[in-house]
């Protein structure tokens, strides 16, 4: 026989869990505007019927149902969404670093426009055109040689601004270094205080949150696979457990490296070390060599990587590939600009001046027949696009410039016209490759020809990048927006529910009325019969 006052306690269930559901629902209104919030939902089920089976059950019909109680409150969430988000992130990044370093060369570059290297040397040809003209103007001369220096000014610019932006993305490797420890660190604490709360059953849903906001940070950083691992000896923990997460480095393609590099280490043991990312001072001069990672736990398990070998994914790898790394030599965006303008600047400086110092200067009636000697100086050949300039005694004496084919008199101009004609020659025609002097494979074409082959490299180059961040942010957008579309709070859903809890716990508190009516009437009512 079922107890005279079992309703009370089934109602009083009802009222409580629907209480606690509705707390569930105001804690979601009020994280509505929280960043990295994702929606909770309080699981609703059934408490044991009554009578439970055995031999000395009441004889009753059937079981009755004793009402409902909370079962867990969890996460609204896709694991499959997180992880396409995080792939999507590594592709933002990387192409978000990309085109920010080539942003930041275009606007140096400057081309076209009336300003640029291209522009300056324009006017540099046509001064030596007008110069072959005019071999006796002193004002052809100092057009010469202003608009020389100018060229040189250019080249100067060109390389100091260049350098300049490289040393800031150093700086910025050492900043995202920072960046991708404290996060890792962040998140292998987060790791230790989820592996505490788990095992006694409940469900820390604040600290996931905090997690996988952590974890689509640094997946936007470097490319990471995340794998949840729930401990064999894990105490009470319930099924929907997210356990702990399981970080590992890996390649462009997706695939692991051998053997696997876990950048946060949890196995069905428990909590393991964590490494931390470190690119020493002396592999930030002007390139990466390679990447070391130490582990919190066990030396042992550090890790070094060659900067060629760290890929193309994540922001990280991204400003690594613009600022320089290793592989047989400084390779990289900074790097190979600066090579190509430096090559440019060394062979164009001393092919000028080979063809000027075979030149005569302008007979004033006491210099008869005297060769003119170098043009340009401070032609180092390893940084000659910082280092060129036109000697002083030139700027100080433009008549001191070599036009004059066989002698310094008025109107000899052929070796004026030589030096104009450079513009046409290619470089496998310069008379300074054709000794001692080994020319670059790069260098091909005419000097016209090839800078135009650099400007051009660099457009695509950094068009190709910010294009394929459009694309990826495209993409993330969308995938982003079908998580929230899962796991946002929404405003209006919430008021729903709100309103159907509510209505559930008057009906539960009303049937705690009702129950006690009929508790009075047998209390009070039965047995007064005939008094």
């Amino acid at each position: 026989m079922r107890s005279t006052f079992m309703g009370l306690e089934t109602a009083k269930r009802g009222m409580f869990t629907q209480q606690g559901v509705l707390y569930v629902t105001g804690n979601n209104i009020s994280n509505a505007n929280t960043p990295g919030y994702t929606r909770q939902r309080a699981n609703m089920v059934q408490t044991d019927s009554y009578p439970y089976s055995g031999m000395n059950r009441p004889g009753i019909p059937g079981q009755i149902g004793t009402g409902v109680t909370t079962g867990s409150i969890e996460r609204v969430r896709d694991s499959f969404l997180d992880q396409q988000i995080r792939q999507q992130n590594n592709s933002v990044g990387y192409y978000n670093g990309l085109s920010d370093a080539l942003g930041k060369m275009e606007q140096i570059m400057n081309e076209p426009s009336t300003s640029g290297l291209q522009s300056t040397m324009d006017k540099f040809w046509n001064s030596l055109q007008t110069l072959a003209a005019n071999t006796e103007n002193s004002g052809a001369r100092d057009v010469v040689a202003s608009t020389g220096q100018m060229v040189a000014d250019t080249f100067n610019y060109y390389y100091n601004s260049l350098t300049r932006v490289q040393t800031d993305l150093g700086n910025q490797i050492s900043v995202k270094t920072t960046e991708i420890n404290e996060a890792i660190k962040s998140i292998a604490e987060l790791n230790r205080k989820i592996s505490e709360v788990e095992p006694h059953g409940m469900l820390p849903n604040d600290l996931y949150d905090q997690r996988d906001a952590l974890v689509d940070q640094l997946s936007s950083m470097v490319n990471i696979n995340v794998t949840r691992v729930q401990p064999t000896q894990y105490g009470n923990a319930l099924p929907q457990a997210d356990g702990l997460y399981n970080i590992e480095l890996v390649k462009d393609d997706g695939k692991s490296s051998v053997p696997p590099i876990n950048l946060i280490e949890a196995s069905t043991k428990g909590n393991g070390g964590y490494k931390q990312f470190s690119i020493t001072p002396e592999n930030l001069e002007g390139s990466v060599d390679k990447i070391v990672m130490t582990d919190s736990a066990n030396s042992a398990k550090s890790v070094e990587i060659s900067a060629k070998d760290f890929g193309k994914s994540g922001e990280l790898s991204a400003i690594i590939q613009a600022y320089g790394y290793e592989d047989g030599g400084v390779k990289g965006s900074f790097p190979d600009m600066l090579k190509k303008l430096n090559d440019m600047a060394y062979a164009f400086g001393k092919e000028f001046n080979a063809i000027h110092s075979q030149g005569y200067i302008l007979d004033d009636g006491t210099n008869t027949n005297i060769q003119g000697g170098d043009f340009f100086e401070g032609l180092n050949k390893e940084n000659a696009a910082q280092t060129i300039k036109v000697k002083a005694s030139i700027i100080d004496n433009p008549s001191t410039i070599a036009a004059g084919g066989t002698s310094g008199k008025s109107g000899d101009n052929q070796n004026a016209q030589k030096l104009a004609n450079i513009k046409k020659l290619s470089f496998s025609e310069y008379s300074i490759y054709n000794g001692t002097e080994t020319k670059p494979d790069t260098l091909t074409g005419n000097m016209d020809s090839y800078y135009a082959g650099i400007i051009g490299k660099l457009g695509v180059e950094s068009k190709s990048a910010q294009q394929n961040l459009k694309n990826a942010s495209t993409i993330a957008a969308s995938v982003e927006e079908r998580r929230q579309s899962v796991s946002e709070v929404s405003l209006d859903e919430e008021m729903v529910n709100m309103i159907k809890f509510q209505h559930a716990y008057n009906a539960s508190a009303r049937n705690i009325t009702m129950i006690d009516e009929m508790l009075d009437k047998i209390i009070n009512g039965m047995g007064v019969v005939g008094r």
